[in-house]
């Protein structure tokens, strides 16, 4: 973003390099510069020359912008040097700003080098080495490292004083000659500050900016030139500072507006970096189709935050990234947003590579892998999971608890004969009943008449928010709670789904379902199974809710699967007599006959000429509500199995926790903890946490496993907002940078 605080009129005279003529031109030349295509490690960059001469200052800007790739990692790989072994030491970095190291082929390079090099000119030591295969004689290095410098005419020292000179343009003689006058420069400014407060704007609304025709004579420029136009109408010194300034400097071209999104989204990630700092954290990883039809992967990182006070110093971004986390805090990140050609495993492992050394990120710190089920992210010897945990053991996999439970709901509609057509029927009466706007208006308005006839009875109460205007929505495998939205609003729309199943029966021209419909509605069996249903999906539905939420933790998580377990058990055990109540009292209130329960009946799937029958008691309670409740229970058990830790684990764990207890009992200040989130705030600001790191270690592992991926499930949900039909076409980068913005302003 600081290169925008510079008079473009006053250095587009500047020649940085004045690069000689080369012998041969290099194969493959890259004519379009594209930022997401930087690689941060040497080892695989490209050359400057192998770019097009016109937008080399771009690429030399881009790599600048994030400096010399300098990881910090825990240990380096060794080289046998003879009887002993060396390797890359990571205090070279204070001494070499310039120093480079590549994580890749192991080996060192020079960043200023391979900036500014000029091809043709004579080699000195060192010098194709620093930028192109690398240099690995760590037994040497310190003697080699200085002869790379050399002495001050040397090849490196030129590059570096190019260097200088590239981030210092206005101290050139060239410059000095071109410099604008002062009143050009505050123009200039006025100008930026009002594309950025533009940009602002719409990035925050997720509007688009460009339009079809941005010519001067366009009765619609677009969001963003219209947005300009509005303001200078407006400010009076606005419109002035436009209408002086160069017409080669107005700052509202496409250009312009794809580089200060761009940048945004630089300085959202720098913010996000600095609060990661060398902190151990997880990702969270999901892929999804965008309307463009591109497989994208958005990947999120959990971490507990110690403390951290940033904000922005452009005025773009100060709305809404200035924040400030308690101690200890659990926070998720966005990420990035990346298009993958293909979504087999080593694909997204490729990159999820790419990205976490585009940011500097070990995967030696990762400590959890959340994803949801499907078999490339979670496969036990071929997923993305498995391949991540063969170079990083710690990394912890912990399948999405929120998909988990969804596919327990999903397999209890389906958990015997009698529940699977119940919920054939469901799909049937809401699509008769939405097929047309006709019998969506005539739903609404029988609803509407209901609450009103309720309301004069007194059957239910007023209030704000209350009964609010809604519809029949269709049940999803793959949406969340979908299965009990669909059933409550059944239930509470009832009376208004039968008349509208009337009134399609009466107005048909010939033989419809929708009287087959009303029939089965008003047995006895859908009553059974409606009612079964919302009882069992109203226990997972508010597990489900609050799995969704950001600062949950595995802890929580597994106590709240317990007691949804538990309350499934209890139903079992003792629930028949309160709920067949329950059941008796719905048909009563909806005029439905229930049959006696001794009364004997054909056994389904049976002809009743064979003889085999049941009492209806055994019907229901036997082959349906047990059936039911026994499916739940079994799959809550297998998708749910895991533990902490095994007993030999505990029992070294209390041993070294002995310490941590004693001192804790006597402080009385942790007698308020009620959480593992709240443990970690009181050690933070106790400064126990430094006396303990081990115990501190256990309890920040166990706060940044992911529990669900439900955040990058709403960073899908943005990008299909941001990236609509009429803007299938929008930048990545300005999606990455929407997205980021609304989490790092919001979690």
């Amino acid at each position: 973003m600081r290169r925008f605080l510079v008079d473009r009129a006053s250095i587009e005279n500047v020649n940085v390099v004045q690069q000689e003529a080369e012998l041969e031109p290099p194969p493959n030349v890259v004519n379009e510069f594209n930022p997401n295509e930087i690689v941060r490690d040497p080892g695989h960059r490209k050359q400057i020359n192998e770019y097009a001469p016109d937008i080399q200052d771009q690429v030399r800007r881009a790599y600048i912008l994030k400096g010399p790739m300098q990881p910090h990692l825990p240990s380096f790989p060794r080289t046998p040097f003879g009887s002993v072994s060396r390797a890359f030491s990571k205090s070279w970095y204070k001494n070499y700003t310039w120093l480079e190291y590549s994580e890749i082929k192991d080996a060192a390079y020079c960043f200023y080098c391979f900036l500014f090099k000029q091809p043709g000119r004579a080699e000195h030591f060192g010098f194709e080495v620093f930028t192109k295969s690398g240099y690995r004689d760590w037994k040497h290095a310190s003697q080699g490292l200085k002869d790379h410098v050399g002495s001050h005419n040397s090849l490196h020292n030129s590059c570096v004083k190019h260097y200088d000179d590239y981030n210092n343009q206005r101290q050139s003689v060239t410059s000095k000659f071109a410099k604008a006058t002062k009143e050009s420069e505050e123009l200039y400014k006025i100008r930026l500050t009002c594309s950025l407060d533009c940009s602002r704007y719409l990035i925050a609304q997720g509007m688009a900016f460009r339009g079809h025709d941005e010519s001067s004579t366009s009765l619609n420029k677009g969001n963003f030139r219209e947005m300009v136009d509005w303001v200078k109408s407006q400010n009076e010194q606005v419109r002035d500072a436009f209408d002086r300034g160069g017409k080669n400097c107005t700052m509202t071209c496409g250009d312009i507006q794809k580089e200060l999104a761009t940048c945004c989204a630089h300085e959202v990630t720098k913010v996000i970096m600095e609060e990661l700092g060398d902190r151990q954290f997880s990702v969270l990883i999901d892929e999804s189709r965008d309307i463009s039809v591109k497989e994208q992967m958005a990947v999120m990182l959990r971490l507990v935050v110690v403390f951290s006070n940033f904000q922005f110093s452009l005025p773009i971004i100060l709305y809404a990234a200035k924040f400030l986390n308690d101690k200890g805090n659990v926070v998720e990140r966005f990420i990035a947003l990346h298009h993958v050609t293909d979504t087999s495993s080593k694909s997204l492992k490729d990159a999820l590579y790419g990205i976490l050394d585009k940011y500097t990120l070990s995967i030696s710190r990762i400590r959890g892998q959340g994803y949801d089920g499907a078999s490339n992210m979670r496969g036990e010897f071929n997923g993305l999971q498995r391949k991540i945990l063969d170079e990083n053991p710690y990394a912890f996999y912990v399948h999405c608890y929120a998909h988990r439970l969804q596919l327990v709901v999903v397999s209890v509609t389906s958990s015997c004969s009698s529940i699977h057509d119940f919920f054939e029927y469901i799909t049937l009466i809401v699509n008769t009943t939405s097929a047309s706007c006709k019998r969506r208006d005539a739903l609404t308005e029988a609803q509407h008449k209901d609450i009103l006839n309720k309301l004069e009875s007194g059957e239910i109460s007023r209030g704000r928010g209350l009964h609010q205007s809604s519809s029949l929505t269709r049940p999803g495998d793959t949406r969340w709670g979908s299965h009990h939205t669909t059933l409550l609003r059944l239930d509470q729309m009832w009376s208004s789904v039968l008349k509208v199943l009337s009134m399609v029966d009466e107005d048909g021209r010939g033989p419809s379902q929708a009287a087959g419909l009303i029939e089965k509605m008003e047995s006895f069996k859908f009553a059974f199974i409606l009612r079964l249903m919302l009882k069992l999906f109203g226990i997972t539905n508010e597990l489900s809710n609050i799995l969704q939420r950001k600062d949950l933790n595995i802890v929580n998580a597994m106590e709240l699967v317990d007691v949804v377990k538990a309350r499934l058990g209890t139903m079992r055990e003792s629930g028949w007599n309160n709920f067949f109540a329950d059941v008796q009292g719905f048909c009563v209130a909806k005029s439905i006959l229930v049959p006696n329960m001794d009364d004997e009946i054909p056994v389904r799937g049976r002809s009743r000429a064979e003889g085999r029958t049941i009492t209806n008691l055994h019907h229901y309670r036997a082959e349906i509500f047990y059936v039911a409740i026994d499916k739940i229970c079994v799959e809550m058990d297998h998708r749910f199995s895991e533990g902490n830790f095994s007993d030999d684990d505990r029992g070294t764990i209390r041993d070294q926790l002995e310490t941590y207890v004693l001192q804790v009992r006597r402080n009385a200040s942790f007698s308020t903890c009620e959480d593992v989130q709240s443990l970690a705030m009181k050690m933070v600001q106790t400064e126990k946490h430094l006396v303990f790191p081990l115990v501190y270690k256990l309890i920040e592992l166990a706060l940044i496993l992911p529990v669900s991926t439900a955040s990058v499930e709403r960073a899908f949900s943005a990008m299909k907002i941001i990236k609509s039909k009429l803007r299938n076409k929008i930048n990545d980068v300005s999606i990455v940078f929407v997205i980021k913005l609304k989490y790092t302003s919001k979690l």
